[in-house]
């Protein structure tokens, strides 16, 4: 069964199609994994495991039916803390919601229970998803399944950590300034931001509206795409929500290949300050890409470094506006880097926030035109190894993201991202390759990501990684 949960959700299905297992096996199988990983691990804040083994009950009485709801039946997933589950603790990751049980699933709850998806707990994260550690004082820290005593990046730390290894298929991450990418890109597995709107943010605690995303993190692209497909969709209560419907004329999954694509590369903030072995490990990936029939094309994007700042400002504003009632109320009841990260918001002013969106917008059209003729850009997602637990002070912590990954500039953008692993250092600590595509291009860019990745190759090292069962 070990050997099972590795895999992905196509074999998943091939396996109950052929009735070789059922949803109740599975998901019994996993749970018990669960129950003696997740200690070590800490992935999980609350573990569902009545409702998964009941739901799993139901869909199995469905597929001896003849009734399939799609690629998701049966398939366990995980979902963060910061997105709702009805009659089920949602904590976000702090003491402030400890207690809060919500009355409703969040619109992708919904959405992934409606497609078949198992939901067996909520995972790990940042408190508040205000952090790239997933160092959290209230519900323990999630261990990097590669490295027990580092971090597994955040603030989707618990998701990164419970697909790597075995105890989800899939789970749902939240990415605000690189949450989803950087600890999938630490744990060794894919992780997709979508273009923002495409997935409705509807019940789902918010850190930065202008900002936040929803989506996948798997163990390969086509389970993020499978994931994704369920996901997204037009919701009129999410005021980010877009309408966007998938061009009938865009190719369907996996009929891209790399061979006569142009993709960008910026030197200029991308490649800088990049750790040396993972530098050379993004290079191999690019003459990969470029052995594949791709053309890559150097591209300059003018106003990086105000983009940079930018995005701090937007991001620490809008969390404060949303804490301020909460945080007044009851500050004791938030972690020290929280409360430092809510100072900075509250002195951030009117003129400051507006002209830090001004300088979005100017730097997404500059974007889009760099992009012009190109099919995606590619660029280093986590350019540091990760920090050992309890070693960065909270003063120090605002800025973990930006020395950690490349990531939080494509959240200022709004144009879906993925990273998918390409290499070990030192032949220990995964290391990611992102691929940023154009808006409401996601297909195409998962394509890409798919026609690049070794999915097999990681699949075995991620089953044969047995470094924190020890």
């Amino acid at each position: 069964m070990r050997e099972l949960l590795f895999s992905g959700m196509e074999q998943l299905a091939e396996a109950y199609r052929a009735k070789r297992v059922s949803p109740v096996e599975v998901a019994s199988a996993l749970l018990a994994r669960i129950e003696a990983l997740n200690p070590a691990l800490n992935a999980y804040i609350t573990v569902m495991a009545e409702d998964a083994l009941r739901r799993a009950r139901l869909l199995e009485a469905e597929l001896m039916r003849g009734e399939l709801r799609g690629p998701l039946h049966g398939v366990p997933i995980g979902v963060k803390d910061n997105v709702q589950t009805a009659g089920v603790r949602t904590t976000a990751g702090s003491r402030v919601l400890a207690d809060w049980i919500p009355d409703e699933d969040a619109a992708v709850v919904a959405k992934l229970k409606s497609a078949g998806a198992i939901i067996v707990g909520k995972t790990n994260l940042h408190e508040f998803a205000m952090g790239a550690t997933t160092e959290n004082d209230a519900y323990g820290t999630a261990r990097n399944p590669w490295d027990a005593g580092a971090i597994a990046g955040g603030s989707s730390g618990g998701s990164g950590v419970a697909a790597a290894t075995g105890i989800a298929f899939g789970a749902v991450g939240t990415d605000t300034a690189g949450s989803i990418r950087l600890p999938a890109a630490q744990c060794g597995i894919v992780g997709f931001k979508p273009t923002y709107g495409r997935v409705s943010r509807h019940g789902t605690v918010p850190f930065s509206w202008s900002l936040d995303h929803i989506g996948p993190m798997t163990r390969n692209v086509r389970d993020a795409a499978v994931m994704f497909d369920a996901m997204a969709g037009h919701d009129p209560r999410d005021p980010g929500s877009s309408a966007y419907r998938e061009d009938g004329r865009a190719p369907a999954f996996g009929e891209d290949g790399l061979k006569g694509r142009r993709i960008g590369y910026c030197p200029d903030y991308f490649f800088d300050d990049v750790h040396p072995g993972m530098l050379r490990l993004v290079h191999q990936a690019m003459e990969r890409i470029k052995l594949a029939g791709a053309e890559l094309v150097e591209i300059r994007i003018p106003g990086l470094d105000a983009a940079q700042q930018a995005l701090r400002r937007i991001a620490q504003a809008e969390g404060y506006a949303f804490h301020k009632p909460m945080y007044e109320a009851r500050p004791e009841l938030y972690g020290d880097d929280i409360r430092y990260r809510l100072q900075f918001g509250s002195e951030v002013t009117a003129n400051q926030y507006l002209d830090a969106q001004r300088t979005r917008r100017e730097f997404v059209n500059r974007t889009l035109r760099a992009m012009d003729g190109l099919d995606a850009i590619v660029a280093p997602m986590n350019h540091n190894p990760p920090f050992g637990v309890g070693t960065v002070t909270p003063e120090r912590a605002i800025n973990n993201m930006f020395n950690l990954a490349k990531a939080p500039l494509g959240n200022l953008l709004g144009f879906p991202a993925v990273t998918v692993p390409c290499g070990l250092l030192d032949d220990r600590l995964p290391v990611g390759i992102q691929w940023i595509g154009k808006p409401f291009e996601d297909r195409k860019l998962l394509n890409l990501a798919r026609s690049f990745e070794e999915a097999p190759l990681w699949e075995a090292r991620l089953r044969s990684n047995r470094s924190y069962e020890a």
